[in-house]
């Protein structure tokens, strides 16, 4: 029977990988120096099939910003060939997309069963938030916040030992489909949650005083597309009125600057912010939970990849937020203890003037409904291997993580009375 498994595993992801093959397909990091530089990689974006990465939109790129983009195959020798007579500097991070796509998965042995340190299907998760609930009923239940344009239920989950008047922090991962990393990590908090309450005394501390909100997955129906037919899917999977393109960023589409800076109004594009704030079933159902908790949330956390950033309001402006020196010496520590594990180095500070801005993000939506305590992770790697992060470093990408997850927590804790 376990070779059954295995087997069907591995012809499963096989089948997964052939849905839309990126073979020849490459990334390139180049570094405009200047106003021209930046014409020409706009130039680029406009006339060729480019998938921007960092940042997630050409209209973003600004001299001596490092930018990240993929481009198909037929086009590769076409755009170096560019580069190189417009004196661009850059560098091929991937020359074979779907190589790296295949060697994401480390080990070809896949068993169809849930895994902290492999990449797992949303009907995986699904099934293993049952589970995690079933198996820890003093300390875990599930709940249903609404349903995805494709009709699947968004599952959350509630951490922290029964109690009276508790406050809680509320953490969120998959907004971006392609971001595999993401729902990753909360299903290892979860699992370490779990593991070391009554063991680990900042974690038992945390969830005897605590809640914990964790929505492993908020776009599911773009997850399940990036297993099924696109690796690389970002947006949403919801139909656009007038438009034959489908989807909206779920990071564009919150009421806050909503669609000023950063984002697209056209449907088409991968930073698309909707036909109006929460447009989308998911954002809303995000955003009706925080609005029905606001009394008790007091900490927003919100996971995404790639970039080793930990980040906090404003995106939308850069304006610095009325917290700016508390969030700013929180992020600073966070990052701290994140890097004493592996010392893996993270840049931390306000969004717009650390990156880049954007508008209808989650974190600054819930900064301007009250929670002060609103932060940004963006996980392993600098570019190496983009969203494509091996699962080899989940593990330690989930370790360090949650230490900074609970120096937040802690600190929140801490400053409730």
């Amino acid at each position: 029977m376990q070779a059954l498994l295995i087997l069907i595993g591995v012809a499963a992801v096989s089948a997964h990988l052939q849905e839309l093959a990126f073979d020849g397909q490459k990334v390139f990091r180049v570094i405009p120096q200047h106003e021209e530089q930046v014409e020409i990689i706009s130039s680029i974006g406009s006339n060729m099939q480019v998938d921007f990465w960092q940042p997630d939109s050409v209209t973003l790129v600004r001299p001596k910003m490092q930018v990240d983009f993929r481009v198909e195959a037929d086009k590769s020798v076409e755009v170096e060939d560019l580069l190189k007579e417009s004196g661009v500097e850059y560098r091929v991070l991937i020359d074979n997309l779907q190589a790296a796509l295949d060697a994401q998965f480390d080990s070809k042995a896949r068993i169809a069963t849930h895994s902290y340190e492999k990449y797992n299907n949303w009907e995986t998760i699904a099934a293993w938030t049952a589970d995690i609930a079933a198996q820890n009923p003093n300390l875990v239940s599930r709940s249903v916040i609404g349903k995805t344009y494709e009709g699947r239920p968004m599952y959350l989950l509630k951490m922290g030992k029964s109690g009276t008047n508790k406050k809680a922090i509320f953490m969120d991962c998959g907004f971006h489909a392609r971001e595999w990393i993401s729902p990753a990590f909360c299903q290892w908090f979860v699992k370490e949650a779990v593991e070391t309450y009554g063991k680990d005394t900042v974690m038992t501390t945390l969830l005897n005083h605590l809640d914990f909100y964790v929505l492993p997955v908020l776009n599911i129906d773009g997850y399940v597309y990036t297993w099924t037919n696109d690796r690389m899917w970002r947006k949403t999977r919801s139909k656009n009125a007038g438009s034959r393109c489908i989807g909206t960023d779920p990071n564009r589409n919150f009421n806050a600057g909503w669609c000023t800076i950063g984002a697209s109004k056209s449907p088409c594009d991968s930073t698309y912010c909707g036909s109006a704030p929460e447009s989308e079933k998911e954002t809303k159902a995000l955003a009706d939970f925080i609005r029905k908790h606001l009394s008790t949330v007091k900490a927003y956390l919100t996971v995404h990849s790639y970039s080793q950033l930990l980040l906090f309001p404003y995106s939308y402006t850069y304006k610095l937020p009325p917290d700016y020196e508390e969030l700013n010496s929180i992020a600073r520590a966070a990052s701290n203890q994140l890097a004493s594990l592996y010392n893996t180095k993270y840049t931390y500070g306000p969004a717009a003037a650390t990156i880049y801005p954007a508008s209808g993000g989650s974190d600054d939506w819930a900064y301007d409904q009250g929670i002060k305590y609103s932060f940004t992770f963006e996980l392993r790697d600098t570019g190496r291997y983009g969203f494509l992060l091996p699962e080899s470093q989940i593990k330690p990408t989930c370790e360090e993580t949650s230490l900074a997850v609970k120096y937040i927590a802690n600190y929140v804790l801490e400053h409730l009375y």
